[in-house]
């Protein structure tokens, strides 16, 4: 597989991904907690929520409580950003070695998702004001809403397709309720699942 077609496959993914997120963000006011959805289908509802840290809005300095928020959030753009530079390298000599095209296709998707994220991340804070109770502008004549490195993920999907409550005699979540699948998400949090997805099957499929 050249290397021209995985760039194509990536430029497709990051272009998709970052006009549904430019689209939501002038668009739509953030969607408050207790809010209705921009969308609600029962199974399936469009919201527009703003992730500072990580997967299920988890922050570095959860883990490690000594970081300030905007260290924690500093070096997770930096980590994001080495990261994605280590899978692009490694995707460029995966083409050149014509290793199998699964595999190939497979990475190109998480190396996208993890750039369309990091774009976010990086970019988003400096080109549009907040969205907090407004709808955003582009290149607000204030400024962003945050400084370069430090702007927010831009997430919208969510499919809650059932709810139940644990049985009372369960420890812990006894009692509770469970909505599945609750996480919000966006376009290329869908890529790099669907890229691991491919991996692994790739990997158990060669061990059975």
């Amino acid at each position: 597989m050249s290397l021209r077609k995985i760039c194509w496959i990536v430029f497709a993914i990051l272009i998709v991904d970052q006009a549904l997120k430019i689209y939501i963000k002038l668009s739509y006011p953030l969607t408050t907690y207790g809010a209705a959805p921009l969308v609600d289908w029962g199974w399936f509802r469009l919201l527009f929520i703003e992730n500072k840290g990580m997967a299920w809005g988890a922050s570095l300095n959860n883990i490690f409580p000594f970081l300030s928020e905007d260290t924690a959030k500093l070096l997770l753009s930096i980590f994001r950003i080495l990261a994605v530079t280590a899978i692009g390298i490694w995707l460029k000599r995966a083409v050149e070695q014509q290793l199998p095209k699964r595999q190939l296709v497979a990475v190109a998707f998480i190396f996208a998702g993890a750039l369309g994220n990091i774009i976010d991340s990086i970019f988003y804070g400096v080109l549009f004001s907040d969205s907090i109770g407004q709808i955003a502008t582009f290149l607000p004549e204030g400024g962003g809403y945050a400084p370069l490195m430090f702007g927010h993920v831009v997430d919208m999907f969510q499919f809650p397709m059932f709810t139940w409550t644990w049985p009372e005699w369960l420890p812990f979540v006894g009692g509770d309720s469970f909505t599945f699948f609750e996480p919000v998400f966006n376009l290329a949090d869908s890529a790099i699942s669907i890229g691991v997805f491919l991996l692994l099957f790739r990997r158990l499929k060669a061990t059975t």
